[in-house]
């Protein structure tokens, strides 16, 4: 007889029985996608590994601590059969059938009568992929489809432009520390759906040059502002584009609300009655350290981390930085935007108790291709950003971590 293709089709298992016989890495694996339909699950095994075991005790599934016996498939809509002995799968295999209960077999997809798709999940979507028979199935290559889908989904790649998803609005998102590939998925998908981009300086711009040509990128620093301050400029080039139902991306460097000003702007958009989603970001305070081979935190050396603003000397009335207290911590200290102002930084720790010999590490354009890491002390740390040349952007890490990671100074 000659061997026709599955028939795909999604079940529907809300408050059905489904049998699972097998607590093993099978059964941990396809547990969650049950529990998750809603389906009233009975699992029937001696044994489980411990993540079964605690769906169990947390009351997501029944198990019966028991080798499988026959009945136990009489009223089961669903069933799937993986335990290690062959012939309680042929027998329970065969039961299924009797009640014509689709079974499937993970010793033996020939004789199953269903099969599972690889599957994946992108926005309220479900990307299902099965091989066309049993002996030419290879579960890398289905697993392989459905990643290169679902990614596609995800990032707005696979969908024709004119239908996507597309919502007027403003999305406020982080781009991550440099590196186009460090943006968050839901980021990038956003980006593909937008009409209009206003980028700073610091994002990720090698993503601009993906974006098709219909897209109106903005240079957010050259925005004209005339009698208003850049801030309220930007501000107002959101509002007045997404009230021309434009779907508008505010694309800032690392995190949205970490030095980047994204709350003022939420809140403009707010205040005008604009939707406004925020995608969080991988903020360059951790990230370019970890890039460069710096934790911030490190077990026995530190088990803190502070972030500060360096844009704003320690003598200028305009700081709100406590730099008196940050010299009495032991742990990591992480300045941004403090190239420029390190002399006079590194002068005021020393001055309220900080070694001179603390290590300090600079590395700039952290997670680009132009990434270097240069090291110093506090007490040679100025001099070393003149000889060395160190330009902005630059994350700035003091304390004995940075002598932890193996990599040395570039």
């Amino acid at each position: 007889m000659a061997e026709h293709p599955a028939y795909p089709v999604g079940l529907r298992l809300t408050g059905r029985r489904v049998v699972v016989l097998g607590g093993g890495q099978v059964a941990q694996r396809r547990l969650p996608a049950l529990i998750a339909a809603g389906a009233d699950i009975r699992l029937v095994s001696p044994e489980a590994t411990p993540s079964v075991e605690a769906m169990a005790d947390a009351g997501e599934i029944a198990w019966e601590r028991r080798a499988y016996a026959e009945g136990d498939l009489a009223d089961a809509w669903y069933a799937l059969i993986a335990t290690s002995d062959t012939e309680a799968n042929a027998a329970a295999s065969a039961e299924a059938e009797r009640h014509r209960v689709w079974c499937v077999r993970s010793d033996d997809a020939d004789r199953a009568t269903a099969w599972t798709p690889a599957t994946g999940h992108s926005e309220g979507v479900t990307v299902a992929v099965l091989t066309t028979n049993a002996r030419g199935r290879d579960p890398r290559h289905t697993a392989a489809i459905r990643d290169a889908v679902v990614e596609g989904l995800r990032d707005g790649t696979l969908v024709a432009p004119h239908h996507r998803t597309r919502t007027a609005g403003v999305a406020l998102v982080g781009g991550g520390p440099g590196d186009p590939d460090l943006i968050t998925v839901r980021g990038r998908r956003l980006l593909a759906e937008a009409d209009v981009v206003i980028a700073d300086r610091l994002g990720p711009r090698d993503l601009l040059a993906e974006l098709p040509p219909h897209v109106e990128v903005i240079d957010a620093a050259k925005i004209p502002y005339g009698r208003f301050m850049a801030q309220e400029a930007i501000n107002n080039a959101l509002i007045e584009h997404a009230r021309q139902g434009k779907a508008v991306v505010r694309l800032k460097g690392g995190d949205p609300f970490v030095f980047g000003r994204g709350m003022e702007e939420a809140q403009a958009l707010a205040e005008a009655g604009i939707p406004c989603t925020v995608v969080p970001g991988i903020s360059s305070s951790v990230s370019v350290p970890g890039a460069a081979g710096i934790p911030v935190t490190h077990r026995g050396v530190a088990h803190e981390f502070t972030v500060v603003s360096g844009h704003v000397a320690p003598d200028d009335e305009r700081s709100l930085v406590d730099w008196p207290s940050l010299a009495k911590l032991t742990g990591t200290l992480v300045i941004l935007m403090g190239v420029d102002k390190i002399g006079k930084i590194a002068e005021t720790l020393v001055a309220h108790g900080k070694s001179p010999e603390t290590p300090v590490a600079l590395v700039q354009e952290g997670t680009t291709a132009a990434q270097r890491r240069v090291d110093a002390t506090l007490a040679t740390v100025a001099e070393t950003v003149v000889a060395r040349e160190v330009r902005p952007p630059a994350v700035i890490v003091v304390g004995e971590v940075v002598g932890v990671g193996p990599h040395g100074a570039a």
